[in-house]
């Protein structure tokens, strides 16, 4: 990922709160078929390795899991993004010379990928994942809310994979090369906007 200095973040606590951010990754392999990308939730355990490990199941059915790597896994997370209209910018009125752009975050996450079938490797994968998305919630659903036998059967459906990060890289594309003055519009365009991923943006704009 091409990621002008400006635009750079190695915090890792920030890096980790951005990819819990994004509920769907894509996953990408190389293989000698040429790239395969599936998207899919990915469990981040932070605790795991330098930078972390993620988890997650793809369908038996899906050839990513069974077609050779021909190198790193790289797991995809993006974060709010956004049209920027240099109408916004104050900066155009004075000389005009301005165009647009798109902002956004972004967090890519690479390392050698493990897939396996393991039952009980499987379902702890699938609680996890569960767990994760059902918390907060009043109906919450649980893995163990289903019968044994039905559960079993499900996992034999999929395959589960571990990918220990070996190099993660963040982006944070915030206006942050604009003046005072042209980033103030830009989060104020943005804010004004009826679609709550422009206004999500907004939020972010450094003032």
């Amino acid at each position: 990922m091409y990621t002008p200095p400006a635009f750079r973040t190695d915090d890792l606590p920030a890096l980790h709160a951005m990819m819990r951010a994004a509920r769907l990754a894509t996953l990408v392999t190389a293989t000698t078929d040429g790239p395969i990308a599936t998207p899919l939730p990915l469990l981040l355990a932070e605790d795991e390795g330098e930078y972390g490990v993620l988890y997650g199941h793809v369908a038996r059915a899906n050839p990513q899991w069974s077609t050779p790597a021909t190198g790193p896994a790289i797991a995809l997370f993006m974060g709010p993004d956004a049209y920027v209209s240099p109408g916004w910018y104050a900066s155009k009125r004075e000389h005009g010379k301005v165009v647009p752009t798109w902002n956004y975050t972004a967090v890519q996450a690479a390392g050698p990928i493990e897939f396996f079938d393991d039952p009980d490797r499987l379902r702890d994968v699938v609680t996890r994942l569960t767990d994760r998305h059902e918390a907060g919630r009043a109906d919450r659903w649980a893995v163990s809310d289903a019968p044994d036998a039905f559960i079993a059967a499900q996992l034999r459906g999929i395959v589960g994979l571990r990918l220990p990060i070996a190099r993660l890289q963040g982006k944070r594309k915030l206006s942050q090369n604009r003046a005072a003055d042209d980033r103030a519009g830009v989060a104020e365009g943005l804010a004004a906007s009826p679609d709550p991923a422009d206004q999500a943006m907004a939020a972010l704009i450094p003032r």
